[in-house]
């Protein structure tokens, strides 16, 4: 098939975020720029290992570089983000271009660039030669370069989107409904919030 590559070089906005409410919501990878808005559906676990990824991408060039990387981590008990952290909503009309079935990251050395890949979910098994090349066939993508800053201001608000959901049981760790939910670790009785 023909493959629909949507390159932003560099995005004006690289970010994660959610349509909906808490236990119902559908997370979204959305790059613009002055030409364009793509939205890209995913997994809530996929925007967490993006993060944690990234996070060693950047910390494994900034230790070949001799510096030291902040970490990303982000405490919900931690204060507010600072102002100049994207914390808007998603750009809207939010239209899914595709669901995300395999992601790629690479470092350009010569860019000093972060080239992240989501690709289409198919049909048929991941074929790896197709993320982060320049081919003819296969799935759609999502390709997207940006700065290591840019990579910590995404890391920062994925991790803030993802701690934005459910509050977990205390006992399971599974989320919490508002109506509470049926604890394993209670014998099946129902647990309040």
């Amino acid at each position: 098939m023909q493959r629909q590559v949507f390159v932003f070089d560099p995005p004006e906005r690289f970010v994660a975020g959610t349509v909906g409410q808490p236990g119902e919501r559908t997370y979204f990878l959305q790059a613009r720029d002055a030409v364009q808005t793509v939205s890209v559906s995913l997994e809530k676990v996929q925007v967490t290992v993006l993060a944690d990824r990234l996070e060693e991408l950047l910390g494994e060039v900034e230790r070949r570089r001799g510096k030291t990387q902040p970490s990303a981590i982000v405490d919900p008990k931690d204060p507010p983000p600072e102002p100049d952290q994207d914390v808007a909503p998603l750009d809207t009309p939010v239209e899914e271009q595709f669901r995300v079935g395999a992601m790629g990251l690479a470092w350009d050395a010569e860019a000093d660039r972060i080239v992240v890949e989501a690709q289409a979910a198919t049909d048929e098994p991941v074929d790896e030669s197709t993320i982060l090349e320049d081919v003819e066939e296969g799935p759609d993508a999502l390709r997207v370069r940006i700065t290591p800053a840019a990579a910590q201001a995404f890391i920062a608000r994925a991790r803030r989107v993802v701690a934005a959901g459910r509050p977990l049981c205390p006992l399971c760790a599974l989320p919490l409904d508002a109506q509470g939910h049926i604890c394993p670790r209670q014998n099946g009785y129902r647990r309040q919030t």
